[in-house]
């Protein structure tokens, strides 16, 4: 039986002046468990399709971590290996959704972005983010391992970037490394002129050719056709090792700590 924690949180999309915002947010910094996972692809989707949307902002609520990545209450929850796929199934319906979505996507990164929240960063088309945006991820460290992530953080950062977070899974590197490697187009150095900008660039994108920037999403998304196969066998990956006593302890020592 999963923790009440599990049923926190929310999910809201808001539309104004051709921007539609998609924000989610949960007490536990952001961590999604399955629950907001869905309801964050459906807004995106719903977004997407909005004949008055012209560009879609992805957000988190509060003024903490961005995203926390995988809710742990759920993972030391999860008894056999179908639920575990579905958990991780979870994550690849957000990315496959942001992929799909025929609208530009700006991804706002105020904080720390750890797991799946990388990968909801490098989904983005341009994020941009504040120099408190370091970035992490942790899946090694507790007997995972980054699969569902993977695809969309090699396609951003390159691979030796991405092996480098999928390796050196305890460390965390800042917003400037992750400017430099292509996940941020900008660093600010305070939230406030994160989202000034980002009301500056949105407005600029809003008065653009929709025609013209559906094709550029088409065309910068060229060559993931297979991605709703690939991330559910990466999500198969992930369900079986979640299973193992070594992922069991990792998380349960990490929750200990937290």
């Amino acid at each position: 039986m999963t923790s009440d924690k599990t049923l926190q949180g929310s999910v809201t999309l808001t539309k104004n002046d051709g921007v539609a915002t998609v924000e989610f947010f949960h007490p536990a910094q952001n961590s999604l468990p399955s629950r907001l996972l869905a309801e964050l692809a459906q807004a995106i989707s719903d977004a997407g399709q909005d004949a008055d949307t012209k560009i879609v902002l992805l957000r988190s609520g509060g003024d903490r971590s961005f995203c926390a990545g995988a809710s742990f209450d759920e993972l030391v929850a999860i008894q056999d290996f179908e639920t575990g796929k579905q958990f991780f199934l979870g994550f690849a319906n957000v990315i496959n959704a942001m992929r799909r979505c025929p609208k530009l996507i700006i991804g706002r990164v105020h904080g720390k972005a750890v797991g799946g929240g990388v990968g909801l960063a490098a989904a983005a088309d341009y994020c941009m983010a504040s120099h408190y945006a370091s970035v992490k991820l942790s899946e090694l460290a507790v007997g995972i391992g980054p699969f569902v992530v993977g695809p969309v953080c090699e396609r951003k950062l390159g691979l030796s970037a991405f092996s480098q977070m999928a390796i050196n899974a305890t460390e965390w590197q800042t917003a400037a490394w992750a400017k430099q490697k292509g996940l941020f187009t900008e660093v600010f150095e305070t939230v406030e002129q994160l989202d000034a900008y980002i009301e500056h660039f949105t407005k600029i994108l809003v008065n653009s050719s929709p025609e013209a920037m559906r094709e550029l999403k088409r065309i910068f998304w060229q060559g993931t056709e297979n991605w709703d196969t690939l991330l559910d066998e990466r999500a198969a990956i992930s369900g079986r090792l979640v299973l193992s006593e070594f992922t069991r302890n990792a998380i349960e020592a990490f929750k200990a700590k937290t």
